[in-house]
């Protein structure tokens, strides 16, 4: 039996004569969609899989593909003869495109064997010339295979051997996923063993040393590994120390490590190659002369053994010196390893001489966090889910370790400087005096690293048709709802920076069969109740406008690195459920005064251990923000049938008078005129003057997210409760909310719930929301989101959105026939993608990350949905 070795991720291309049986031996060991078949290409493209006219456009098709194939991860088997070089090379090309492995299976079988399975074969009319011709082709491609680029090749000769081979697929050197922590990532060391076994030291490893009290290993007494991310050697005081504790480790299973791009400098000085020594290679080369010739071995054997790269943690961390780009990650090739050892350069050189870098960061837009060093930086910093640890430890700054999955930095400064840069650090290490250490939360953007979450917003991100995979589910955006979305990003809303969360829309409960009602809190129960949910809150609905506000404690700085920095310079922001500027100007930035007093006043900044703070509210009152739309739209509409309705119901009197029989249309007419006065009475019940700030009022009714926080997951109690004390704090512009716990299957509460409904509506109220008392993350038994909440509206309230006469039998019984599933789809959409931008800014996502959500919600918007519902 023959095992062939195929990586899982590479293009494979059977080679063999018409009839070596390879369509079978590739439905034998490969799914039928890994299989790309020439005669069925050449079937595409000219109706029939014999005509070797069409070879070429076939195979156009052909590699493209497989292009596709291979750029999503999925490995690729080509089913043709592929015993012409030019046909060979297009294939391997293509693997180099994709920075995959091509593979090369060989099927020999003799000649008179596949010339009698041709001739079976009633679609094959070519003479046996061809099949010899086949025959010497293939033994002339057998001893090219390796030199033409195929990394395997496997040859199997003869019908037994054919049957008889077993696939077996290997990992990629580079994919360690099964690896999943925790790690300490230790940047750049460069000869500093002092500093290195303090690092270690400070993470909590116990050095083991050898009889001459060298150190020569180290473990973690809670099982972590440690990861190097190269650049061991030079310039530094020794090298040769360092190598000999990183090798002792990587050597033990304790340790990782990617290699640096002097460590293969240095390979290639020891193994005779002519190279410049420069850039501390003569330190590194004069310290080596001092050790025996067997662990100077062992230093080429271990730095000729190092992968490029580490993909870990099912693929969320990536370890690379350089870094590396999404589209490189667990791929092989000379490409990508010359990426990993030296990153990309614009091909310019600064003022210092050193190639200009390209910021390939910021273009960063793959899932995973990767780390990397490479490039001394004053301090590390996040730019797009990525961090570079190197802080220039040789040239008098420090060591850092990144630990995963916490994200905390630690960093111990050089007792030196050891070497002069060439391009001078930007700041001193001052934040790392001696014997201390640096510790900081990248995902949250405290002191420490800074989150550089400013850059890199592409238009690419939001437009055109999208699938977003957002981890409570998926959506699908139109490329038309995405451009609507556009035109209001651009042109109206608020600073992205300043937007990380926009509010879902809600559905209202089912239709009630209450006789005159539409809506009820009998149904907002039960539409609960069969959704699993035992306890629910009864909020009053505020009848004003959607604010979201986001306040800092204090002004930001433009050149702030850390805390509410994140959001760019400025002291917060006020904006609608479209993200526009509420008020704009002057308005808002008083009513955030307001606001950041009040928080204060309640004790909140210290108790909720943050800078800024994510309000979800309701600004009252109407008119305040609605001033417009009453003018235009509601009132012309009483204003009309108070002028024409009493004229009316005179006509009628006269009529009646006459004995005409007009008394049911007159009936009918009153009724209107009742109704219309109800309509005017009902959106004149929220209408109130206002002169700036005074007499303008805010009702918060959830705290969103905190500085490394969402607070999604805790209960509505809290939530209230924290209103409540906004509302203690400054009484004048906070407005409470009044509200019902009620355990459903509980008929003397529920009831109770109902009765104080019917209280509130009757006092001109909008109604309520009812709410999972659990909070906005609650789900069902079987792990779905619920409906944040359902809107119970008041029957006098639903004239303005219904009209005057709604609640007339005949009209009533058509609203009830309403369909509310479209609109309770998009309210879960969006809540979901909401949840999801708030989990994003906890986690210190960069920007692009929470705004595609944001977007998307926009985005939802558009969907042709009842306005009314």
């Amino acid at each position: 039996m023959s095992t062939l070795d195929i990586p899982e991720l590479a293009l494979v291309a059977l080679v063999g004569v018409s009839g070596s049986g390879k369509s079978t031996f590739a439905r034998r060991h490969f799914a039928p969609t890994q299989v790309l078949c020439s005669d069925t290409f050449r079937a595409m493209v000219a109706d029939d899989e014999n005509d070797q006219s069409a070879s070429g456009d076939a195979f156009e098709v052909l590699h493209h593909v497989a292009g596709k194939r291979l750029r999503a991860g999925r490995l690729t088997v080509v089913d043709a003869t592929n015993l012409q070089q030019h046909a060979r090379a297009g294939l391997v090309t293509v693997a180099r495109e994709h920075d995959v492995l091509p593979v090369a299976i060989v099927l020999d079988v003799p000649e008179p064997l596949c010339w009698e399975r041709t001739q079976a074969r009633p679609d094959r009319t070519f003479g046996r010339q061809v099949l010899g011709r086949m025959q010497r082709d293939l033994r002339r491609s057998v001893g090219r295979l390796e030199r033409e680029g195929f990394r395997k090749v496997h040859v199997l000769r003869g019908v037994e051997e054919i049957e008889a081979a077993e696939i077996r697929y290997e990992k990629l050197f580079n994919d360690r996923r099964e690896l999943t922590g925790p790690f300490d990532i230790i940047g750049d060391v460069h000869g500093c063993r002092a500093e290195l076994e303090a690092l270690l030291l400070r993470l909590g490893w116990t050095l083991h040393r050898d009889g001459s009290g060298r150190p020569v290993n180290a473990t973690h007494p809670e099982g972590r590994t440690a990861i190097f991310v190269g650049d061991l050697v030079d310039r530094g005081p020794d090298s040769p120390g360092v190598l000999r504790l990183v090798m002792g480790m990587v050597g033990a299973g304790t340790a990782l490590c990617v290699p640096g791009n002097h460590e293969q400098k240095l390979l290639r000085k020891l193994r005779g190659r002519n190279v410049t020594v420069s850039h501390g290679l003569a330190e590194t080369l004069a310290q080596l002369d001092g050790e025996e010739p067997g662990f100077v071995a062992e230093i080429a054997a271990f730095v000729d053994g190092l992968v490029s790269h580490y993909v870990l943690d099912g693929g969320r961390l990536v370890v690379a010196h350089a870094g590396l780009k999404a589209e490189y990650q667990g791929r092989a090739s000379g490409r990508v390893r010359a990426f990993a050892l030296f990153g990309e350069t614009t091909g310019e050189t600064d003022e210092y001489g050193l190639p200009v870098r390209y910021p390939w960061a910021r273009d960063y837009r793959g899932s995973a966090m990767v780390v990397y060093g490479h490039t001394p930086t004053p301090a590390p910093e996040w730019v797009n889910n990525t961090i570079c640890i190197d802080t220039g430890c040789v040239f008098g700054g420090a060591l850092t370790a990144l630990r995963y999955p916490s994200r905390e930095l630690v960093a111990v400064p050089a007792a030196k400087e050891y070497y002069r840069p060439a391009r001078p650090l930007t700041s001193t290490p001052a934040a790392l005096p001696s014997g201390a250490a640096e510790a900081s939360s990248g995902s949250t953007g405290r002191p420490g690293a800074a989150e550089r979450d400013d850059l890199g917003l592409d238009l690419r991100d939001v437009t055109g048709r999208r699938h977003l995979d957002y981890g409570y589910g998926t959506v699908t955006v139109p490329a038309e709802n995405a451009a609507a979305a556009l035109e209001v990003m651009s042109r109206f809303a608020v600073d992205p920076r300043w937007l990380p969360w926009l509010p879902p829309t809600m559905a209202p409960c089912s239709t009630s069969t209450v006789e005159g009602f539409l809506e009820h809190p009998a149904q907002a129960f039960e539409d609960y109740r069969r959704a699993g949910v035992d306890r629910v809150v009864c909020e009053e609905k505020h009848m004003g406008s959607r604010a979201v506000v986001l306040v800092c404690r204090d002004e930001v700085d433009p050149a702030a690195a850390a805390g509410a920095g994140r959001f760019g310079p400025g002291d917060g922001v006020v904006y609608t459920r479209t993200g526009r500027p509420f008020f704009g100007g002057r308005l808002d930035r008083a009513l955030l005064a307001r606001v950041r007093a009040a928080v204060g006043g309640a004790g909140l900044w210290a108790e909720l251990d943050t800078d800024w703070l994510l309000l979800d509210c309701e600004l009252l009152p109407w008119s305040a923000k609605a001033g417009g739309l009453i003018r235009e739209q509601y009132a012309p509409v009483g204003a009309a049938g108070r002028a024409a309705l009493p004229a009316v119901l005179d006509a009628l009197d006269r009529a009646a008078g006459r004995d005409l029989p007009v008394a049911d249309l007159r009936d009918r007419m009153a009724r209107r005129a009742t109704d219309l006065d109800r309509y005017t009475e009902a959106y004149r019940s929220y209408v109130r003057p206002t002169d700036g700030l005074a007499g303008v009022t805010l009702a918060p009714f959830a705290v969103l997210a905190t500085e490394g926080a969402s607070h999604a997951g805790r209960d509505h109690g809290w939530h209230l409760a924290l209103a409540d004390r906004l509302h203690g704090a400054d009484p004048e512009l906070f407005t409470p909310t009044r509200r019902r716990v009620v355990d459903l299957g509980d008929s003397v509460a529920e009831k109770a719930a109902t009765d104080w409904w019917l209280e509130l509506t009757g006092a001109g109220g909008e109604g309520m929301v009812v709410k999972p008392y659990a909070g906005l993350g609650a789900r069902d038994a079987e792990g779905r989101l619920l409906q944040p909440g359902l809107k119970c509206r008041g029957r006098e309230y639903l004239r303005i959105i219904y009209g005057p006469e709604y609640a007339e039998p005949d009209q009533l019984a058509v609203l009830r026939q309403r369909s509310l599933g479209r609109k309770r789809g998009l309210a879960l959409r969006e809540h979901g993608l909401g949840l999801a931008a708030l989990d994003r800014l906890a986690d210190g996502a960069p920007l692009w990350r929470r705004h595609e959500l944001v977007f998307a919600i926009l985005a939802c918007e558009s969907e042709p949905v009842d306005p009314r519902l």
